[in-house]
């Protein structure tokens, strides 16, 4: 207890303690803050001059590994959002890479600056030894470097170093309402009627682009893969991960000697949202046999206008997946002339199976790039907007594939024709597609 002389000495001291303690109280405010944009970016570290003028060759391949042959570099993205900061989308062993530097190359002095990273492993490598990252370099004040290297020292020869043009340094008018984000294309991909109704169904919804990421395909595969290229829809992302990494065509590690899951699947999903984060409104996440479809809506662009006004902080939204069996079909659209092609006529599949008591249906997104950070397969690691659930009477993802409960009979089954909403313009796109590729 503290005992005072006089009135005036108490009321003094005691304006002292209140103005400490608003001021304490203010500065783990800020430090709070603080923390926060240290969780997604480093601390504010000097870049230093090499002393070295702008060299390097030009990373010719879109998988550069490092000397070191733990370090795969994919891009080099500009990221302002917090910090002035070069962010890097690579492939890392997550115990063996400890330290690595971004050497800036800027315009104006045509000098090398040297700059420590931080190098931010994704959580979600579900247990394989290698994983995504984000490398993330500060940026040398009053420059913007236009190219990066990245190099496990701040000392070294420039010559030997791979440059990689730094991304989204320059805002761009959106050149797509939708994007389509499918990684990865492996195993001698062949279910080429499913790809183009798939392909068709999207471009009835709204999409504008698809970018795939594409490791290996069947030779009509490509031919189709060809007629979207030059149509302008298909973006093609060549993926050869198993040239540099012993891949695993499974989500979870086996301990089988592989060293990273489902072809690098995250890290080319991550890689699409930043090199869609300035030319496309929303970007989708999702696998070839999977269309999001809007069942109170009749496009894209009107269901997510709806689901932004009813959810104004949401940047991330979750669609329910939903197995449609390949094994159970119907007479219907039975067409003839798509029999000579391989794969699935998804038309002639239209029950899905029910929900498992006790069981997670998986979720695929329609993601604001803008406003994600990082990303797994169903859900983002960071953002800064919400997350939000869509119910399943506005949209569900039709996914037509081998069945998860093969034992149901089909009256256990549920009947949803939402698809056949879209049957003649389907039919009539996919044929034109057909006989300028495979027929």
């Amino acid at each position: 207890m503290m005992h005072c002389g006089k009135k005036n000495i108490c009321g003094v001291t005691a304006c002292i303690l209140i103005f400490a303690t608003i001021f304490i109280s203010s500065w783990k405010d800020v430090q709070q803050q603080n923390n926060i944009t240290r969780k997604h970016f480093p601390q504010a570290t000097t870049t230093s001059p090499a002393y070295q003028s702008c060299r390097g060759e030009p990373a010719q391949n879109v998988i550069t590994p490092l000397k070191d042959n733990r370090t795969f570099i994919i891009s080099a993205y500009f990221d302002n959002r917090e910090s002035k900061a070069t962010r890097v989308i690579g492939i890392v062993h997550h115990a063996e890479v400890k330290q690595l530097y971004c050497w800036f190359c800027c315009q104006d002095d045509r000098k090398m600056y040297v700059s420590k990273a931080t190098i931010d492993v994704h959580s979600d490598r579900f247990g394989f030894p290698y994983g995504a990252a984000d490398i993330i370099c500060l940026e040398p004040e009053g420059c913007d470097p236009t190219h990066v290297s990245v190099h496990q020292s701040p000392h070294g020869n420039i010559d030997q170093l791979p440059r990689f043009e730094i991304k989204n340094r320059k805002t761009e008018t959106f050149s797509a309402d939708f994007t389509v984000c499918i990684s990865t294309m492996f195993g001698n991909y062949n279910n080429v009627l499913q790809f183009i109704q798939s392909m068709e169904m999207y471009k009835i919804l709204g999409v504008q682009k698809v970018v795939i990421y594409k490791n290996n395909c069947s030779h009509l595969m490509e031919k189709v893969l060809k007629f979207y290229m030059e149509e302008g829809t298909v973006e093609i992302i060549p993926w050869p991960i198993n040239s540099h990494l012993k891949v695993s065509s499974k989500w979870l590690f086996m301990q089988d000697g592989t060293h990273i899951g489902y072809y690098g699947q995250i890290t080319a999903l991550n890689d699409c949202i930043y090199r869609n984060m300035r030319r496309s409104r929303f970007v989708l996440l999702n696998d070839a046999d999977e269309i999001i479809l809007p069942l109170k809506h009749s496009d894209w662009k009107t269901m997510m206008s709806s689901l932004q006004q009813q959810n104004p902080r949401a940047g991330v939204f979750l669609f329910e997946n939903h197995i449609f069996p390949e094994t159970v079909s119907t007479h219907m659209f039975n067409i003839s002339s798509w029999n000579t092609v391989p794969g699935v006529n998804i038309l002639q599949h239209v029950h899905r199976e029910p929900d498992r008591k006790n069981v997670f249906n998986p979720r695929k997104m329609i993601i604001d790039p803008r406003k994600v950070i990082q990303t797994s397969v169903h859900s983002v690691l960071r953002a800064y907007a919400d997350s939000v659930y869509v119910p399943m009477d506005v949209a569900l993802i039709y996914h037509c594939r081998v069945p998860l409960q093969g034992h149901l009979p089909r009256e256990a089954l549920i009947r949803d024709t939402t698809l056949w909403r879209y049957n003649s313009s389907l039919i009539t796109n996919v044929n034109k597609v057909l006989y300028q590729t495979v027929l």
